[in-house]
């Protein structure tokens, strides 16, 4: 039996999902966020700034459940929880990291871009 044959661009794929994961903002912000190692849940939040602590933890969850972090609490008092790539998050770090340094790179040129559609919208 051979090994199946992903399509992302088939409705029925399943790796369709994932595209939708990585592709997600948030998951972008977090993955750059902990791309300097474990961090709580208050210092990804700062680090991804805008995020609600509700898509955040949500985010997270779902990050989790992919294999892409692992959350680690520690039984101590006050409680700890930590998060961290997992081998299959860091390999996330490089395209992440590249797309948003993309984002800033060309930022004015989009702007600009922005503007020029914007005055031949209202006019």
């Amino acid at each position: 039996m051979s090994d199946p044959v992903w399509n992302v661009m088939l409705t029925s794929c399943p790796s369709r999902t994932s595209l939708a994961r990585v592709a997600n903002k948030w998951t972008a912000m977090i993955v750059i966020a902990l791309s300097d190692g474990p961090a709580r849940f208050g210092a990804i939040r700062e680090r991804a700034g805008g995020i609600s602590a509700k898509v955040l933890a949500d985010t997270l969850r779902d990050l989790e459940r992919d294999g892409l972090l692992t959350r680690t609490a520690y039984d101590e008092m006050p409680p700890r929880v930590e998060y961290e790539l997992t081998p299959l998050g860091l390999t996330l770090r490089e395209p992440l990291t590249a797309l948003g340094r993309w984002a800033e790179h060309h930022i004015e040129e989009v702007l600009v871009a922005r503007d020029a559609y914007d005055q031949r919208s209202v006019g």
